[in-house]
This record gives structure tokens, sequence and C-alpha cells, in this order.
């Protein structure tokens, strides 16, 4: 059993110290980004805007520590996977006695402990400057790893997928950075005419948000049952297309 873990487990353990030891760019930098949404938001919307009975600020940080988390998530395995392709070395992973199962659950874990690395660090930070309720804490920590977690995959599928560097841009330029910005990060889908208010309930980033807002105001823009069904839902899914893909060896195997 441990001899069948030991491939896993290194491959796990490599991904880690992949983003670790260049944490001032994976995870420092991040945290800097989210804190400077925050200062230049919050200076000119603060006292203007109140959300969910509290002030713009408050509101703001819990959208922010969450699109870190995601965007990290999908950061960490996409990248990963893209450059062991460009330079070559992916085939001596594959080469290993290590199932399509296990690979995909190695850079899916470390995929998740990077965007709770980088939104812990979010939180510790901006609660030395606001005091931040927390009413459901097992709802933040459901919503955050199941969150990670389906981009982490996300970002498998997005790795396999592409060939060169800007492919791999155009996922987050394209797909990633919108639907990050048009979740109700920097708002409440309510302020939005009827219209928008019904695209954005197609947008699977809006249910993450909103749930793990949820978690800490114990109030939201919908129910954090439909929002967590619609992520796990998700999850399952984009799993089960992304072990498909690994287990076909689809642009990774000749």
């Amino acid at each position: 059993m441990m001899a069948n873990l030991r491939g896993p487990w290194t491959l796990f353990k490599k991904e880690l110290l992949r983003f670790w030891r260049v944490s001032f760019q994976t995870v420092a930098a991040p945290v800097m980004t989210a804190l400077l949404y925050l200062l230049v938001f919050s200076h000119v919307l603060e006292g203007r805007v109140q959300v969910h009975g509290v002030s713009y600020t408050t509101f703001l940080i819990p959208g922010l520590i969450m699109m870190s988390v995601l965007q990290n998530a999908f950061a960490n395995s996409s990248s990963s996977l893209i450059q062991s392709k460009v330079m070559g070395n992916l085939v001596f992973v594959l080469l290993t006695p290590i199932s399509y199962l296990q690979f995909f659950l190695a850079f899916l874990a470390a995929s998740v402990i990077r965007g709770l690395v980088v939104g812990l660090g979010i939180y510790l930070v901006a609660i030395l400057f606001v005091d931040l309720p927390i009413t459901y804490p097992w709802l933040i920590l459901a919503f955050a790893i199941t969150g990670s977690a389906l981009l982490g995959a996300f970002g498998i599928v997005a790795g396999i997928w592409a060939d060169k560097f800007d492919q791999m841009a155009a996922f987050q330029n394209f797909i990633i950075m919108p639907l990050s910005f048009l979740s109700g990060v920097f708002y409440s889908i309510h302020s939005l005419p009827p219209f928008w208010q019904t695209v954005s309930h197609f947008n699977p980033f809006f249910y993450m948000i909103d749930g793990f807002r949820y978690g800490f105001f114990g109030t939201g823009d919908i129910s954090p049952a439909i929002s967590l069904s619609v992520v796990a839902g998700s999850f399952f899914v984009l799993s089960w297309l992304t072990l498909k893909m690994l287990k076909s060896g689809y642009k990774l195997r000749g």
C-alpha cells in the first residue's frame, strides 16, 4: 500500500515545492495584488456604498479572497503542465508507475493548497485593518476547497489542451479573468438590471464567490445550499472530463 502511494506522494510534494520555492511570486504577489484592489476600491467607495448590511470594504474582502483562491488554484496546475510540456520533461512523469487517477489527485491537491495559502495570506493581512465577522466557518472552508478543486481541475484541462504559453494565457485572459470580475466580487448582483442578474446565474464563479461570502456574513444573493450544489456538481463533471482526458493520453502521449 505504502509503495503504491509513494509515486503520487512524491509528485504531490514536487508540485508543492514548485510553487513554494518561488513563493515571492506565487504567494506574496497575489496577496499584494488583492490588497491593492482593496485599497483602491475601498478608498473610492467606502462610506458611499453598503451591501448586505456591512461596509463596502468589509463586503469586498471575502470576494477578493475567493477570487485569488480560484485564480491561483487554476494557475498552479495549468502552469505546471504547460511548463513540463514545453520543456519536454513531462515524459519522465508519464513513464512512472502512477495511474491517471493518482496523477490527477496529486496535481489537484497541490492546486487546492496553493489557493488556500494565498487566501489565508490575504485574510491575515486584511483583518489587521478591518473587523471581518465569520458566521459559518464550515461554509467558508467548504467553498474554498471545492472552488479551488474545481479550478485546479480546469487548470489540468487547460494544461493538457494548450501547447504554447500564449494558448494558456488565452484561458487566463478570456475565461478566468472575465468570469472572476463578473461574478459579484465587487458588487451584489441585486444591483444589476434584471437581464444581467439572470446572466450572472450562468456564471459558476458567482456561486463560489457568493457562497464563500455567505460564510462570513450569513447573507448573500442566493441560498448557500444551491451554490454549494452547483459548485460540487460542476467539480464532479469537470473531474470526470479531466480523468477521461488523462486516461486517453490526449495530447500527453505521442
